[in-house]
């Protein structure tokens, strides 16, 4: 089993896989976007099948009110897309996935503030972060629902 959490942004989607345990999180890069995170799905699909992804963990980035605004919004969108395009792709046969895998959402607030925490207190310059702070956010949505998954089994 492998899980895939996304952090989605206007200029990178960043991306994070599992190990196989579902214990930890790890990051795996970013995709550019310029602009439009409708077009990284392509590549996440690519992510899927090489990684063998069986679970993705989207994340939902609500108000802090906990209510969902125009970017939550979106990321329901992109989710969608995602797992209708996942499915057309299984239907033309050109893909080593044996099912779609379950796609879930996970409230994402405050994560990029966790994620430039983590990466100050691994000594990386603040000029650093921009690069890599998409995939840390991933890993830290992914890392929270391997935990919140964990803590249901106990």
């Amino acid at each position: 089993m492998t899980w895939l959490g996304i952090d989605l942004g206007d200029a990178r989607v960043g991306l994070a896989v599992s190990d196989p345990e579902l214990t930890f999180a790890h990051p795996i890069g970013n995709v550019q976007v310029y602009g439009d995170s409708f077009r990284a799905i392509d590549d996440v699909i690519y992510t899927i099948e090489d990684e063998n992804v069986d679970h993705v963990v989207v994340g939902l980035p609500l108000l802090l009110s906990g209510e969902e605004g125009k970017s939550a919004k979106k990321a329901r969108r992109w989710a969608s897309n995602l797992a209708k395009r996942i499915d057309l792709y299984m239907q033309s046969g050109e893909t080593t996935l044996e099912q779609v895998p379950e796609i879930e959402l996970m409230d994402e607030r405050l994560t990029t503030v966790s994620a430039h925490r983590q990466l100050r207190q691994a000594n990386i310059a603040e000029r650093g972060h921009r690069p890599v702070v998409d995939q840390q956010s991933a890993v830290v949505i992914l890392q929270a629902a391997l935990d919140k998954r964990n803590s249901r089994e106990k």
